[in-house]
């Protein structure tokens, strides 16, 4: 054990633990400024008038946003204003997480909506009424359900544990994919009366649902289409800044965590304010573009951002998440392959009986697969996403997103993210309906 310690001691070390520090709390840390500001300064991008274009014209269109009423407004006030209903419904997991869902309901068939990492319902919604996927689904006609995960700021009740409580968070996007995702599932079908739906997910909402029906395969049944935008599972190739300096290190940096008791992931602290003077060199760009780690994480794409809205969205991301969901990231990218949390040689044979954790079984998710992707996903890259459709049997469609700087964000938030990806999705919903017959669904092609 003493070697152990002594060995990690370097300048790997060092970065290590800035990187797990920049996604925490521990602001008692000392810490050597210039040292760490050389240490980061090639690793992590640069906003400023040389590398970001029209950077007056987004700074103008940001400040402008401020002034948005939006910004500070919840989710069922967001739809109340725009025109649509909203219930919210609670569902308890089988090990005791009580969630909590959004529905814009309809008499049409549901659709399930699942949030990335770091991110929540509200996501489905903010990038407003003429973008957002959630408006766009119901205004089709669909019964629109937006699930939460566990941890995030919707979903943070248990009904014996506090959230002050460590074993609150010890769970990764896995217990996610085999507890909250077959309650809400369950409880949607329940609801409606139907017996299948159809899913969307975007990041982690597909990570999750690539567990579920690899290790619960009676799900498939319950899924006529998943449609994936930007589906993660084998992660090797990421360019993310972050994961990839987290990664090789990623049993120290969970040593490191337990030690200082960091189980959630908090969205400011000192180091990461040195990292914000790296990538931002004045406070105007660090506000728009580093008070937030959405682009630190995930990049950034200029030509789609809408500046406008960014305040609406920093105002509902991040959400909330446990630092274990970010760790099982980092092992698959070190491993190279997509299993399950990795507790050790012991504790793999305690919980896995094998010493290595086992891999999902992805081959047994026969629910038809349809997938997104674009050329400029950091955290997806062609070369891992051709694992996963290697070994999925039931891909019926590969569309790539027809513009070559779409990012893992855009997604979500893209300016033009209807015309450049979601009319396809509503395409796939009416190519694959459930079978139970819905005579309401309006031509919404007609429409447009």
């Amino acid at each position: 054990m003493k070697r152990y310690w002594l060995s990690v001691f370097n300048y790997n070390f060092i970065s290590v633990f800035i990187i797990v520090t920049l996604i925490g709390k521990c602001d008692s840390v000392s810490i050597n400024k210039t040292f760490i500001s050389e240490l980061l300064k090639n690793e992590l991008p640069i906003f400023n008038s040389n590398t970001v274009p029209n950077l007056k014209g987004i700074t103008n269109d940001y400040f402008r946003g401020l002034k948005n009423e939006d910004v500070n407004l919840n989710i069922t006030q967001l739809l109340t204003k725009y025109g649509y209903p909203v219930e919210q419904h609670e569902v308890v997991t089988s090990d005791g997480y009580i969630l909590t869902m959004f529905r814009i309901p309809s008499n049409g068939p549901p659709v399930f909506l699942m949030h990335g990492l770091l991110c929540s319902s509200d996501d489905f919604v903010t990038a407003g009424p003429k973008s957002a996927l959630a408006y766009l689904l119901a205004d089709a006609g669909y019964d629109v359900w937006l699930g939460n995960d566990r941890g995030n700021k919707h979903s943070r009740r248990h009904i014996s544990l506090s959230t002050n409580d460590k074993e609150f968070w010890d769970f990764s996007w896995d217990e996610i994919g085999r507890f909250d995702l077959p309650a809400m599932i369950d409880y949607v079908l329940k609801i409606t009366g139907t017996n299948q739906l159809q899913y969307i997910g975007h990041s982690q909402g597909t990570t999750a649902f690539f567990v579920l029906c690899s290790e619960r395969p009676e799900y498939n049944e319950k899924i006529t289409i998943m449609i994936a935008l930007s589906a993660v599972a084998w992660m090797s190739h990421t360019t993310s800044a972050p994961f990839r300096l987290v990664s090789p290190f990623t049993p120290i940096v969970e040593d490191l965590t337990r030690a200082i008791g960091l189980y959630e992931v908090l969205p400011r602290n000192k180091l990461l304010d040195i990292a914000t003077d790296i990538s931002c060199g004045t406070p105007v760009t660090a506000k728009i573009f580093c008070t937030n780690l959405l682009f630190i994480v995930y990049g950034f794409d200029y030509a789609q951002v809408n500046a406008t809205n960014l305040p609406v969205i920093y105002s509902h991301y991040p959400s909330g998440a446990a630092t274990k969901q970010f760790l099982h990231y980092a092992q698959d990218i070190q491993s190279g392959i997509f299993r399950r949390y990795d507790y050790g040689p012991k504790l793999n044979l305690e919980k896995y009986n094998s010493i290595q954790p086992p891999r999902y079984p992805v081959e047994r998710i026969t629910a038809k697969v349809a997938i997104a992707y674009s050329d400029n996903d950091v955290i997806t890259t062609k070369p891992d996403l051709e694992i996963l459709v290697s070994k999925l049997p039931n891909v019926v469609e590969l569309y790539r997103v027809p513009f070559t700087k779409f990012s893992h964000m855009d997604f979500i938030y893209a300016r033009d993210v209807r015309k450049l990806l979601y009319y396809r999705v509503l395409d796939l919903l009416r190519e694959y309906a459930p079978t139970n017959p819905y005579t309401d669904i309006p031509n919404f092609w007609v429409n447009l």
